[in-house]
């Protein structure tokens, strides 16, 4: 893989790894992006970053990184912010965005970041099942 730096965006999403690849939860303030990361991160998962995420294009991969002032840092709803064990530079397999309805049988979809095409699905973040849901798309994605 080319190792060169290229285009890098900023995105309002909390993300986490699993099994080396990340997860970018995206949807508004009080959506439920930290909550699924925290239950993900009960499944094995690892935190990447809370709230924010700087995606850096890297030859023909999206690599996740946390600003500085959040690395390993989560905000928990009603305990405050909480320091958290936590990985950088991740290669991003999946983007999840957080919807209140969902198709039952939806589409492929994809959305450009810094150039690089990634995969995306819609998931209603408070089920029970959400956790499962992201670890099964992220397994599909990658074969």
């Amino acid at each position: 893989m080319n190792r060169t730096e290229g285009p890098s965006e900023t995105l309002h999403v909390s993300t986490v790894a699993i099994d080396g690849h990340a997860v970018l939860l995206e949807g508004p303030s009080g959506s439920g992006k930290s909550d699924l990361a925290l239950r993900l991160i009960d499944r094995g998962a690892v935190l990447v970053s809370d709230d924010y995420t700087i995606l850096t294009a890297h030859g023909t991969a999206l690599i996740a990184h946390a600003p500085s002032t959040i690395s390993g840092k989560i905000e928990v709803r009603g305990l405050g912010i909480m320091p958290m064990p936590y990985v950088d530079a991740v290669p991003v397999a999946l983007l999840v965005r957080l919807e209140d309805v969902v198709e039952r049988l939806p589409t492929d979809e994809m959305r450009v970041i810094a150039g690089i095409v990634i995969p995306e699905i819609a998931l209603i973040p408070g089920e029970p099942s959400a956790p499962i849901k992201v670890e099964l798309a992220l397994n599909r994605e990658l074969g």
